[in-house]
């Protein structure tokens, strides 16, 4: 049954499992860290081969491939950072489909085009493997703390074999439908960071440019209505400046166009969320996006964070 929320129980064992990691930036690399601790034998492939010495130096194996990694695990993450990336892991040269066979699962982590996500399931599937989509959020801290929220679509025997992997990385699964119901549901999620962020943005400079500590302001308004995570983890980056990347903002303007595409393909107009998307191209634009998605405020106010 699909729809309901799982809190994850003890960790499992991963004794015996070969799971490859297809991606080592900043997800890839705790993840694949806590499915070694659990016990798992992690082949890590990157694009780069000074990233694959990175993974090696942190004992895990690597492969030259999507598809080596494949040849020697049967279960595949891939976690690497948009659409063409996913799309050139499963189906480019190299790619997984070049040696996916009946038995494999392959369960993409990142944040991945609808259409893409069930016409890549379709060819895994057509291999005899199964598919499931499975983006997290909870960003870089979540992947280290291995608290993940990981929303899921796929088959309920896809998800069951799945569900180890998911326990050790997150805290909390949910199956919210078949293949592509997951990156729906991820979408949601990134409209709701990305609009929570600029109403953080915008509160925080009025606060400034009021005379009043935007500090204060942000500690005033914790326990009220305009509680949330991002008020207390991206408002504390704003007061203090520090835009180190938990989450690119590049990655958060890439996820709300993505939005804003499957938008339009079922016949939504999501004008706020347009907005945001605007506004983090005026960041980028810039030249700041690769800070953290919370220095949307420097759009707003130079006075916070770098170059103040």
């Amino acid at each position: 049954m699909t729809g309901g929320a799982e809190a994850a129980p003890a960790l499992p064992s991963l004794d015996g499992w070969r799971v490859g990691v297809i991606g080592f930036g900043l997800m890839g690399r705790p993840m694949a860290r806590a499915l070694a601790a659990a016990g798992a034998e992690v082949i890590v492939h990157a694009r780069r081969a000074s990233v694959r010495d990175i993974a090696a130096a942190d004992g895990l194996e690597t492969a030259d491939s999507p598809a080596a990694v494949a040849r020697t695990a049967d279960v595949v993450l891939v976690i690497v950072s948009d659409t063409p990336a996913v799309e050139s892991v499963v189906a480019g040269s190299g790619g997984l489909l070049g040696a996916v066979r009946p038995g494999h699962l392959v369960i993409d982590m990142g944040t991945t085009a609808v259409a893409t996500t069930r016409a890549l399931a379709a060819r895994v599937a057509g291999a005899g493997a199964d598919y499931v989509d499975a983006p997290v959020s909870g960003g870089q801290v979540g992947a280290e703390q291995a608290t993940l929220s990981i929303m899921a679509g796929g088959t309920e025997a896809a998800i069951a074999r799945a569900r180890p992997v998911f326990q050790v990385l997150g805290t909390r699964l949910t199956h919210v439908g078949d293949v592509g119901a997951g990156q729906v549901a991820k979408a949601a999620n990134q409209v709701v960071v990305g609009l929570t962020i600029g109403a953080v943005a915008e509160a925080l400079t009025l606060a400034r440019r009021a005379g009043v500590d935007p500090g204060r302001v942000r500690d005033a308004l914790a326990g009220g209505f305009a509680e949330s995570r991002v008020l207390a983890m991206h408002g504390r980056r704003m007061v203090e400046g520090a835009f180190t990347p938990g989450a690119r903002a590049t990655t958060q303007r890439k996820d709300l166009d993505q939005a804003l595409a499957l938008a339009e393909a079922v016949g939504v107009t999501l004008p706020a969320t347009t907005l945001a998307r605007d506004l983090y191209d005026r960041l980028i634009a810039r030249g700041e996006g690769d800070l953290d998605h919370a220095a949307l405020i420097r759009v707003l106010d130079d006075r916070v964070g770098p170059g103040r």
